[in-house]
């Protein structure tokens, strides 16, 4: 069988992966909104909502903090404090008198004091306790805004206060010490301004701010303003008083909201996003109560009031997020994008927090790990499904090397082709043409597969790939699609299992009665376009070259010279010149210039084993 083979190739279309159609993307699509929506309506996602929050609430406290215009002072009882007044804290009246005679000297815009004064009267125990207490209230409200915190009593109704302390404070000198704590035991709101009745509920920092000209809000405590680096002690501030050093109290406090609290280590503390009590290194975030109340205070004053994005941002945050479901990425790109797209999700939401906006990110953080993972998911079930349709289509067409570069996707699908170094056989039957004559068309369908079944598993016993089978011919590559060290010796010792193969297959003919077959085998080496040939529609792995053509006429030439296998000069030095290889000479070659030539066969090398160089 003669004929030019410029170009072989396998007759093999490869299939993309099967791409999801518009209808599926657009409902999957949907499909990872609405779950991503339900999840950040639930819970968990509420959890999620929070948890994030904290965390930008600690970066932007850390990196982007904002200094308030209007700095709140704390005045703190600390344990230095109660070691010096030894009194129980219910008998601290003169103590509070001269603290509430020192605001008066220093008149700070607001005074509050997160301590629930005495519902009662202590003169009976000592007289002149209550005078001293009276004294320094009257003090108070001649010199500055006084607000007195309130709270519960065991009934949930509010705690009296001893009426002539309540009658100098007046009636609209009064706030809950109250703080609304959410379901995980951390204060990040501030309280609500009405009851679930509509009732106006007054807080001790929402009385302060209306003291100071700015309406009370609702909504969430801002931690981008730098809490107090620390506090003023209370004894600090009586000894003040006591020694006459009024600029001192002026320079501490004139014009500036003050609070009044305890900041002991073991009262009156509650969880905080972030630790509002710098002073304390190992705190777990448990800070005094008063501190809160001086951030709420600042949130307020400061016109910082944390309030829920429009439903809008949450909603166009969620479906951007769930355009991920439409790109097609692998792994490594999925994990790189999903590592991208929350970061940004977080910046989002961490520069509207800065800016005084609450958006929720569970929804879209929700989407964006839906749809990612979702796509590589169902994009991992589709090659899956590609992969074993490519096997059932191709598996009895193409070598194992071939299906493995087929299904690993480095042949690629469209047409093109890249410079290899590859090794080229052609074996044809000889005198197929008479036998054809000879033998019914079923027999020598029969023979033929018997014939290649043979040669076919000697060719992939040596990595080599079928490229085509043309009527009694056969074209193999050593090289591509895998590259191979030496191309050459691999296909030399896969035309010596093909020569043996065909000894054990005649041995069978003949034991049935049949006609032995005569193979002719060419070998070449040299560089070739290795690649796909044809339309985007329909196109072949082929070779294309001289060194395509050189082997082909080598194969023609093994019939003429009375060896099995003829190879070029290139793949004989490629071998090593091996013991058994004879010499040809010169030879011309019909299409092409003059080649030097080698001839081997089973009786020249005086042995029917394969070689091994």
């Amino acid at each position: 069988m003669n004929r030019d083979r410029g170009a072989a190739g396998s007759d093999l279309s490869l299939g993309r992966a099967d791409r999801l159609p518009r209808r599926s993307l657009v409902l999957g699509f949907l499909a990872v909104v609405l779950l991503a929506s339900l999840f950040g309506a639930s819970r968990a996602g509420a959890a999620l909502d929070l948890a994030v929050r904290d965390f930008q609430n600690r970066v932007l406290a850390k990196f982007l903090p904002r200094v308030p215009d209007q700095p709140v002072v704390v005045v703190g009882i600390d344990e230095e404090t109660v070691s010096r007044f030894r009194e129980p804290l219910a008998l601290w009246h003169p103590h509070l008198g001269e603290f509430l005679k020192a605001m008066a000297v220093a008149q700070p815009a607001v005074v509050g004091l997160d301590v629930v004064l005495p519902d009662r009267s202590f003169d009976w125990l000592l007289p002149g306790y209550d005078r001293r207490l009276l004294e320094g209230l009257l003090a108070a409200r001649s010199g500055t805004t006084l607000v007195l915190g309130l709270t519960l009593d065991e009934t949930g109704a509010a705690r009296r206060i001893h009426p002539p302390y309540a009658a100098i404070a007046g009636a609209g000198a009064f706030g809950y010490v109250l703080l609304p704590i959410d379901d995980d035991n951390i204060v990040r709101r501030l309280p609500d301004t009405h009851d679930a009745g509509g009732r106006p509920v007054a807080s001790l920092a929402g009385r302060m701010a209306l003291g100071m000209g700015v309406a009370p809000a609702a909504g969430g405590i801002s931690y981008a303003l730098a809490p107090p680096a620390g506090y003023v002690p209370l004894q600090q501030v009586i000894d003040w008083f006591a020694r006459g050093e009024h600029d001192a109290l002026r320079a501490a406090f004139q014009g500036r909201p003050v609070l009044l609290g305890s900041v002991l280590r073991y009262e009156d503390r509650h969880f905080q996003p972030i630790n509002l009590a710098p002073w304390e290194r190992d705190n777990g975030l448990q800070v005094p109560g008063v501190m809160i109340q001086a951030q709420m205070l600042s949130t307020l004053v400061n016109h910082a009031v944390v309030r829920p994005a429009p439903a809008a941002a949450a909603v166009a945050l969620c479906l951007a997020a769930g355009l991920l479901w439409f790109p097609a990425l692998r792994l490594v790109p999925a994990v790189a994008a999903c590592i991208l797209a929350v970061a940004a999700i977080l910046g989002i939401g961490a520069g509207m927090l800065h800016a005084g906006w609450r958006i929720d990110p569970s929804a879209a953080i929700a989407a964006t790990l839906l749809a990612l993972s979702g796509r590589w998911v169902v994009e991992s079930l589709l090659e899956i499904r590609e992969r074993r349709r490519l096997r059932r289509a191709f598996a009895g067409y193409v070598s194992p090397q071939m299906m493995e570069e087929i299904l690993a996707g480095r042949i690629a699908g469209e047409p093109g082709g890249e410079l290899r170094r590859v090794c080229v056989m052609f074996a044809d039957v000889r005198g197929f043409t008479t036998l054809s004559e000879i033998l019914p068309p079923q027999a020598v369908m029969r023979l033929l597969n018997r014939y290649f079944e043979a040669v076919t598993q000697a060719i992939h016993a040596e990595d080599g790939t079928i490229s085509c089978f043309m009527g009694d011919g056969i074209m193999a590559l050593f090289g591509a699609p895998k590259s191979m060290d030496n191309p050459s010796a691999k296909a030399f010792a896969a035309a010596q299992r093909m020569l043996v193969a065909l000894t054990a297959l005649n041995r069978a003919l003949q034991e049935e009665g049949g006609r032995e077959l005569e193979i002719g085998i060419g070998l070449n080496v040299g560089e070739a376009i290795v690649g796909h040939v044809g339309s985007r529609e329909r196109h072949d792995y082929s070779a294309i070259g001289d060194t395509i053509n050189a082997a082909s006429r080598l194969e023609g030439m093994s019939k003429d010279v009375g060896f099995p296998l003829v190879c070029s000069h290139a793949v004989a030095a490629a071998l090593g010149f091996p013991q058994g290889m004879a010499d040809l000479g010169t030879r011309n070659v019909r299409g092409r210039s003059p080649m030097h030539v080698f001839g081997w066969g089973p009786a020249s090398a005086g042995s029917g084993q394969a070689f091994r160089p």
